[in-house]
């Protein structure tokens, strides 16, 4: 039997190179036919995706009139004062000019109207605000009048606070048995007027979270009692009757399956109404990639059945897509990938995507040394049940690394399905056969895995972010028919992303990674399996895969267990530009134990530059305690931050 696989093994070896030439033939043709499909939907997307640059252009004003500001504030604390001014539009734009002097007294008493507005903000109801042009008064200036002619205009914001009024009476009627208070309005507190334009949204929004799609706000009075400073207020809410989902339409699909875009919002005429309901569904629609806009409307009035109907308007994204992207660091050379994909072959949201790849590009003189790689890679959403996607691959690699080198065609398939909008399970069965180079002895493989992993993702940007944290856990059983070895994979990894209030330009990020290979001795689990560190997703300032143990030789084994920590400071400097002090540090052992006594650290900053996208990044990386044979530095450039 071993004998038959070793055969069949060699013969599937042939078909790496072949698999890959295919691979880049289909690739080639199929982004050439693209690219001259007139009229046809398709799109060239650099990194992944499309931006388009807007112009803008200054109108010259008509009559230019320039004006200076000052403020004459009583009764208002330093903080008050600041808002304020910050809210005065006379205040903001005194550098640009005004057209004539009409444009300067209209701006005026439009000024005037919106800083007393933002005096009810800050509960003072019996404000006085002037505004004076050239020493008098706005509103006493006929509009055809000419000031200033020639000279710049002084202009003048008098204010005059008053008390600051308070909750006195507070009522709130309605059918549902709701109180002011829940909404945070308490007599004696502060009488804002936002306070209770907000708490009137959030009336309405907990009738509607409740099952109640059509209810409002049918009255709202106010009264200022200007002697004791208190005031008034009375809501009046109308519920409405309790409803369910009603007929789910879909608008605006053409490609796209409409039968199909029902199935995957998961919502069902007879459902509870839910606010919350309606937008998970649209967020599931999003994650399709299928659609650049998704839009969840209800009815204004309920069916007969008592249903409130969904609209659900979508606009189709280019159905068809191709495009490059590079990545370079000094250690482990420059790479380039392409891609080609459909995101709809048969109008359900099947996806199909073929990669192809080559790296360490700076060993271009022997092409032997040169990694490639190619996949093809299909999705059906939707399978076996809503919620669920099957995926399937074919692969085909050949890498050259100073730790081993190898040949390999896998393929599988699997089901990824979503427990919620954070997290996901995906569960796999794939097989691989490959001929793998290590320490100058060659050996074959032919191993079955079914990995299993957990994903949860709760942070706030996939490439770049700021608040949040994120979590992965990986358990791969396997099997080489080859050696008759069976091993089992773990590796946990974990990152934390964390803003503080008081500075929005500083985020600290932190990621840590553990991982262990059980049930075989170093030497029967192929080195390809084996954990490795080093590297720009790993220790930066060391070569790729350079951490770790070494035999007698001086060669990298690889280890069974690892331990990797980053620690950043992401500190934006400009809206664009943004630099990166970061700590790594990483650790890998032969035995199954973490081995903290052989921990390599790597120091360095980078550079970020923000992009429709994502990030451009390019780290420089400098190992601590450097040995004989390390480079004295590393530089790493993709886009995306490092984790």
């Amino acid at each position: 039997m071993p004998q038959l696989l070793y055969r069949f093994g060699v013969q599937i070896l042939s078909l790496v190179r072949g698999l890959f030439c295919l691979h880049l033939a289909v690739f080639v043709w199929l982004a050439f036919a693209d690219s001259h499909l007139a009229g046809k939907s398709h799109a060239f997307e650099l990194f992944g995706s499309k931006k388009q640059e807007e112009k803008t252009e200054d109108i010259a004003v008509v009559d230019p009139l320039f004006y200076t500001v000052s403020f004459d504030i009583k009764g208002l604390d330093t903080s008050e004062e600041e808002f304020i001014k910050n809210r005065s539009a006379l205040f903001a734009d005194q550098s640009r000019p005004v057209s004539g002097s009409l444009g300067l007294l209209t701006k005026a008493r439009s000024d005037r109207d919106l800083l007393i507005g933002s005096l009810f903000e800050l509960a003072h109801y019996s404000a006085l605000v002037t505004i004076y042009v050239d020493g008098r008064p706005a509103d006493q200036i006929p509009p055809t009048s000419e000031i200033g002619t020639g000279e710049t205009v002084p202009v003048t914001i008098s204010i005059v606070a008053g008390r600051k009024f308070t909750f006195g009476d507070i009522r709130l009627q309605g059918d549902a048995g709701l109180n002011l208070e829940e909404f945070g309005i308490y007599s004696g507190v502060p009488a804002s007027s936002n306070l209770i334009i907000e708490s009137q949204d959030k009336i309405v929004a907990e009738l509607r979270q409740q099952g109640y799609p059509l209810a409002e706000i049918v009255d709202t009075s106010v009264e200022a009692d200007h002697d004791t400073g208190l005031l008034d207020i009375y809501i009046q809410y109308l519920s409405g009757p309790m409803a369910s989902i009603g007929e789910v339409i879909v608008k605006g699909a053409e490609a796209v399956d409409a039968d199909f875009i029902r199935q995957q919002v998961l919502i069902e005429p007879g459902n509870n109404y839910s606010p919350a309901l309606l937008a998970k569904a649209r967020a599931r629609l999003l994650d399709l990639n299928l659609f650049n806009s998704v839009t969840v409307t209800e009815g204004d009035q309920l069916d007969s059945a008592g249903g409130l109907p969904v609209i659900i308007e979508v606009t189709e994204r280019k159905m068809r897509y191709f495009g490059v992207g590079t990545t370079y660091s000094n250690s482990e050379g420059a790479g380039v990938e392409g891609y080609w994909g459909h995101r709809n072959l048969y109008g359900r949201g099947e996806n199909l995507r073929i990669e192809l790849g080559a790296s360490r590009l700076d060993e271009i003189s022997d092409l032997s040394n040169i990694n490639f790689n190619s996949a093809i890679l299909f999705e059906k959403p939707g399978t076996p049940i809503p919620g669920a996607t099957f995926t399937a691959n074919i692969k085909a690699a050949s890498e050259n690394y100073d730790a081993f080198e190898s040949q390999s065609v896998s393929g599988g398939f699997g089901i990824n399905y979503r427990l919620d909008e954070k997290q996901t399970l995906s569960v796999a069965l794939d097989a691989e056969w490959s001929e793998i180079t290590d320490a100058g002895v060659e050996t074959n493989h032919l191993i079955f895995s079914a990995p299993i992993e957990y994903a949860y993702d709760g942070s706030n940007d996939r490439l770049d972010p700021t608040t949040g944290s994120r979590l992965s856990i990986l358990l791969e059983p396997a099997h080489d028919l080859e050696t008759q070895s069976s091993f089992v994979k773990a590796r946990v990894t974990g990152s934390i992303y964390h803003t503080p209030k008081a500075s929005e330009f500083l985020t600290i990020a932190a990621r840590a990674s553990v991982g262990t290979i059980v049930g075989a001795d170093l030497n029967n689990i192929p080195a390809d399996r084996r954990f490795y560190a080093g590297g720009g997703g790993s220790v930066r300032g060391f070569t790729f895969q350079a951490v770790g143990p070494r035999d007698a030789t001086g060669d990298l084994t690889g280890g069974r267990s690892i331990l990797e920590m980053s620690l950043e400071a992401r500190i934006q400097i400009t809206d664009k530009l943004g630099i990166v002090p970061f700590v790594d540090a990483g650790s890998v052992s032969q035995d199954t134990g973490f081995d903290f006594s052989d921990m390599r650290y790597g120091v360095g900053a980078g550079l970020r530059y923000k992009t429709a996208v994502g990030p451009l990044r390019l780290d420089i990386g400098i190992p601590i305690d450097r040995r004989p044979g390390e480079d004295s530095f590393g530089i790493y450039a993709g886009i995306g931050q490092a984790f």
